[in-house]
């Protein structure tokens, strides 16, 4: 319980574990579902009939969290009434039918309580604001926006475009395109963490004023909160990320890693072991165009930097060139 929980609870069997339970499985289910699919997270825990009797009360609680409402219900069970199979019975029937609710799934499971077991319910619902401030706060690792046309083959990873977008442009566009067209196995992402390593959280607002402009251009976004790349690759394993040759640099440089190389490597092989891979377009570096051939890339890394050829790719505007000419 420890272990999923990041803590040591409380109380086992209470309310706010049942919750906790459902968020930690919500957020594994977010990091293991396809694009498109709806996750839940279910949390279940229970003091049940035993070979020794029990001085609390024999209850359960059983919760489910999704993208946009938290579901919790706990019942008391009558004390010496049934064997512990079959109060297993009746709190199983019980979880499968609020799965079956939160799914709007009708369900016909004969549950078997007493009148005065009658569960106790509550019903927490969020709207897109509080879904975005519950990724900032750390509490849901991602919120996933599908405004692409659905795909009509199965896809194994992502591939993603991480970066502030702040605006999107026609470089970031085609970026993602030729990169896509680079890993066909792969559906195309951008991704905005609303976490920045050396500035405030963005704000609500911020966000989704740059959401808008991915459902304008039917372009999925995912909103994060991991500003580092090996958090990244922990949240997307598998996943091929595109980079600038600046942010490769960057990667592979030890002055990032406390001028510790060793550690350069344990993180960036930890990485490698999730399936991580990394494309790089060129970039202007102290005003030079680089390539990824022009990086020193760690001989134990390299098969890790898949370079994109200039003469597919090659974007010198950014999004700040863009601010300034706008006076922004």
């Amino acid at each position: 319980m420890a272990q999923l929980l990041g803590k040591m609870p409380l109380q086992f069997t209470s309310k706010q574990t049942a919750e906790a339970m459902a968020l930690a499985a919500c957020n594994r289910a977010l990091k293991l579902s396809g694009p498109g699919l709806q996750v839940m997270g279910v949390g279940f825990t229970g003091s049940l009939a035993s070979s020794r009797p029990k001085l609390g009360d024999h209850r359960f609680y059983v919760s489910t969290w999704t993208h946009n409402c938290l579901r919790t219900s706990h019942v008391n069970l009558s004390k010496g009434l049934r064997s512990r199979e079959e109060e297993d019975k009746v709190s199983s029937y019980f979880l499968l039918k609020a799965i079956a609710g939160t799914c709007r799934v009708s369900a016909t499971i004969q549950q078997d309580i007493q009148e005065s077991e009658i569960p106790e319910e509550s019903v927490e619902s969020f709207d897109e604001d509080q879904e975005l401030q519950q990724v900032i706060n750390g509490q849901i690792c991602m919120k996933v926006y599908h405004f692409a046309a659905p795909l009509e083959k199965n896809f194994s990873r992502k591939v993603i475009l991480p970066g502030s977008f702040n605006p999107l442009h026609d470089g970031h566009l085609r970026l993602l395109e030729v990169a896509s067209g680079m890993c066909d196995d792969g559906i195309p992402f951008f991704e905005i963490s609303a976490i920045n390593a050396d500035k405030p959280p963005l704000s609500i607002s911020e966000i989704k004023t740059r959401v808008e402009q991915f459902r304008k251009a039917g372009k999925n976004v995912i909103i994060s909160n991991q500003p580092y790349f090996y958090k990244k690759a922990e949240l997307f394993p598998g996943s091929a990320f595109i980079i600038g040759a600046d942010t490769a640099a960057r990667l592979v440089n030890p002055k990032y890693y406390g001028g510790d190389y060793n550690r350069l490597l344990e993180i960036l092989l930890e990485c490698k072991s999730t399936g991580t891979t990394f494309l790089v377009g060129g970039r202007k570096i102290e005003g030079v165009f680089k390539v990824l051939e022009d990086l020193d890339i760690p001989k134990e890394l390299r098969d890790m930097f898949i370079s994109i050829p200039e003469e597919t790719f090659r974007m010198d505007i950014s999004s700040t060139e863009i601010r300034k000419s706008q006076g922004l």
